[in-house]
């Protein structure tokens, strides 16, 4: 069955001028019918670049709205318009407005995991891989950053800025304990420990690398890393294992699972192609002023 699924995605993919897109934590059996696979602005980039006219994005709803951000003449699809984000829902634009007039003069800094409205409130968008570089870049000292609290703490750590911190955060990484790095080392004594920085500062404490999903790919494909424990969501464990044959890979902890990650199957694929929907589309007023944060962070990255 799985088989004439995936048939028939490729041959919808051509007869629409289509591509898909995969983010690191979708299901394997997604991921290995991707064109792309990445993370969420690597595969926004990868839209703006593709001659397609329709893009299957598979990953939660921020990351479609940033491909219709940098893509509005394009069809970007979602397969299940409830995969959404936790965290990006835990700040609204109404909240970013009120929280800037009670900090006047702040720069306003946006983790790319964040909806277009909100977006379209910020100076400036980042990414857990650009984060440290946007915020040195940024000439004022008065940051606020939005809305994940542990991405912010990690970037100030490494800065030494001062910044104002949204109480935020990745429920999928905050499963992820400091016992579970403990633990994990005590069984594979040999393995390096890399973690993604929206884990608790205890977390990356204990960890060699705090590093976002591209930095995780980067960092297992080195010589000198035979045995990795991976302290993000455990999907990436898939491309990870695909793409290193013979080295180790562990799960810091099998909790760090995203359910909205998991909402978009094959079947839900297949029938996004077929009926040419869900469709994301950011109105024009939120997308010009959204894009104009991330144009800043692209400029200086």
């Amino acid at each position: 069955m799985a088989d004439n699924t995936v048939e028939r995605i490729q041959a919808l993919k051509k007869e629409k001028n289509a591509v898909i897109l995969v983010h690191n934590y979708q299901r394997g059996e997604v991921q290995d019918i991707g064109d792309f696979v990445g993370d969420s602005l690597e595969l926004s980039q990868k839209a703006v670049a593709v001659d397609a006219e329709v893009i299957v994005f598979c990953g939660v709803h921020f990351m479609a709205e940033t491909a219709s951000i940098l893509n509005p003449q394009k069809t970007i699809l979602l397969p299940d318009a409830a995969s959404g984000c936790p965290m990006a829902d835990m700040i609204n634009s109404e909240q970013l407005r009120k929280k800037k007039q009670e900090l006047p003069g702040y720069t306003v800094v946006t983790y790319v995991n964040s909806t277009a409205a909100v977006k379209a409130e910020s100076d400036y968008c980042c990414t857990s891989a650009n984060g440290v570089k946007v915020v040195n870049a940024v000439k004022n000292d008065k940051i606020l950053f939005v809305p994940d609290q542990y991405l912010g703490d990690y970037i100030m750590k490494k800065t030494g800025k001062k910044m104002e911190l949204w109480p935020g955060y990745c429920p999928t990484h905050a499963n992820i304990k400091a016992e579970d790095i403990k633990q994990k080392r005590m069984e594979h004594p040999k393995a390096k420990v890399v973690v993604h920085p929206e884990c608790t500062p205890e977390v990356i404490k204990l960890a060699d690398e705090a590093l976002s999903t591209s930095g995780i790919i980067r960092y297992a494909a080195r010589p000198d890393v035979q045995e990795l424990i991976v302290g993000t969501e455990v999907e990436i464990l898939h491309r990870l294992k695909k793409e290193n044959p013979g080295k180790q890979f562990y799960p810091a902890s099998l909790k760090a699972v995203c359910p909205n990650m998991k909402r978009i199957t094959l079947e839900k694929v297949l029938q996004s192609l077929e009926m040419m929907m869900p469709v994301v589309r950011v109105p024009e007023e939120i997308r010009i002023r959204a894009k104009a944060a991330v144009d800043r962070m692209l400029e200086i990255v």
